[in-house]
């Protein structure tokens, strides 16, 4: 490391239904990351309630803070920075954490940084092994399904993206359709490890130099086949489905993504965000890198889904760079990354 200054920051992610607060000291130590669901608060409604998560994390958020500095083991004069999350997510559940940041910022006399969500999933690659360029990155979660390229810290190019459903989200509809309760992501992970991907369903390719993805069509032929199914008294198991829906996922995230690796001329790959979790495509990638000689990083499980860890990793290289917001600092919920 030949950064200028050390530096220990205090993170904050508030952008959907986690509240968490972490200190993390040179990008990559995380001395603390407490992490609060909400996931038995949203559970009866099938997924996340805007005003429910906010009004948690209002709740939460001092408790939080309280814990990770005692848990970190330090003082407020330890603090160099107080890094949060400014957007992309839910608006009300932002401005919890950037009004929180912001008032600490104030008392202890601290520069605030807004951090980009995705860059911080991003950087929990960082926290594992340090980051080396030119990468590609795909970013899988509820809300975004991604290729990103970076040349140098802080340079993001969005090159291929999703033109509807992103990949989280399409799991989850499709595992409501089977009945299973929310989260159904990872059910439908667990499911498709004990089922035989027996159904075709389709693969959307789009254009032939196209990076984008679609998983509406897939979505919308799997909850026909279920219809149709029903209707001739076929049976499908739903490890069956869920292997078969996962097989079309993994089979076009990961094809595309080497397709960019080698038109980009990478030999670093990263994944990031909540879908990363999925054990699937984990191992479907990590097969993949290495028969292309690639050097791929998956984070472990607490740092795939949201945290305030990847907030400060990503925050700290703001940080490097004097990148510091000012009072007027606000939620985003739309926020562009590049």
């Amino acid at each position: 490391m030949n950064q200028q200054n050390l530096a220990t920051i205090l993170a904050i992610e508030t952008s959907c239904d986690e509240t968490s607060v972490s200190v993390v000291k040179n990008g990559r130590e995380v001395l603390s990351n407490i992490v609060s669901s909400q996931i038995e608060s949203h559970k009866r409604f099938g997924g996340v309630v805007p005003e429910i998560a906010s009004r948690h994390h209002v709740e939460q958020i001092t408790f939080i803070i309280e814990e990770a500095m005692n848990e970190a083991n330090v003082t407020k004069e330890e603090i160099d920075a107080i890094a949060v999350t400014e957007g992309p997510g839910l608006v009300g559940a932002l401005l919890v954490g950037v009004n929180a940041a912001k008032a600490l910022a104030f008392a202890w006399d601290k520069p605030v940084i807004g951090v980009h969500h995705i860059a911080g999933h991003i950087y929990a690659n960082h926290i594992v092994d340090e980051l080396t360029f030119p990468l590609l990155t795909l970013v899988v979660s509820g809300g975004h399904t991604e290729l990103i390229y970076m040349k140098e810290h802080g340079s993001f190019e969005v090159i291929g993206e999703t033109r509807d459903d992103a990949v989280g989200e399409a799991y989850d509809k499709v595992a409501r359709t089977l009945g299973l309760p929310y989260p159904g992501g990872p059910r439908m992970d667990l499911l498709a490890q004990q089922g035989d991907p027996v159904i075709d369903f389709p693969r959307a390719w789009l254009e032939a130099d196209s990076y984008d993805f679609s998983f509406s069509g897939l979505k919308s032929s799997v909850i026909n086949t279920l219809h149709n199914a029903k209707q001739r008294g076929d049976e499908w198991t739903n490890e069956e489905i869920a292997a078969s829906f996962q097989a079309s996922v993994i089979d076009v995230l990961v094809t595309k993504t080497m397709k960019a690796a080698k038109d980009k001329g990478v030999n670093r790959l990263l994944l990031a965000g909540g879908v990363a979790a999925n054990k699937g495509l984990r191992q479907a990638l990590t097969e993949a890198s290495e028969k292309e000689g690639l050097k791929l990083t998956i984070p472990p499980l607490k740092l795939c889904t949201d945290n305030a860890a990847m907030i400060g990793a990503a925050g700290t290289f703001l940080y490097w760079s004097g990148k510091y917001a000012d009072d007027r600092l606000n939620g985003q919920a739309g926020l562009m990354l590049d």
